[in-house]
């Protein structure tokens, strides 16, 4: 099983630690434009604010085929944050859809936030992604994103 062993690799070195924070991206099952439909890009943000009790979310992007999450770790494993996510987004976007659907590809990167970065320089770097990826000429007129230090 080729796609597990990847996953195994991901996981090494993988620790939680509570009042961390964290950059995840999580990739789409074979990289397909799930969330370029509005309606399941919601479903997303809904399910990251279901998070909200285990994490703080200080941004997030949703791409069509992919997520950008910088949150900060309140308690529990980052595994089972991300899989509380990515759990709930397919169950939501299952019920849009009727039946059930398989959204995800398996794991996740994690990238740990050293404590001297500077938190807004990434998620200005973060939320940017629509206007890199050249599907919006100016972030207001991309629905999916919001950051911590909107105001």
């Amino acid at each position: 099983m080729p796609g597990k062993a990847r996953t195994h690799r991901l996981r090494i070195g993988r620790f939680s630690e509570p009042g961390r924070v964290y950059l995840i991206t999580a990739v789409c099952a074979d990289r397909h434009a799930w969330f370029g439909a509005l309606d399941h890009g919601r479903c997303v943000v809904q399910a990251l604010r279901e998070v909200e009790g285990v994490a703080t979310t200080l941004c997030f992007v949703v791409m069509p085929d992919h997520v950008h999450w910088l949150m900060q770790l309140a308690d529990g494993e980052l595994s089972r944050t991300v899989q509380k996510l990515k759990s709930s987004a397919t169950r939501r976007i299952g019920q849009l859809r009727g039946r059930p659907c398989r959204i995800w590809q398996l794991g996740f990167h994690d990238r740990a936030l050293r404590r001297e970065e500077d938190l807004q320089a990434v998620a200005r770097y973060v939320v940017a992604n629509p206007l890199r990826a050249g599907l919006v000429g100016n972030l207001g007129d991309y629905p999916l994103w919001d950051a911590a230090w909107l105001e």
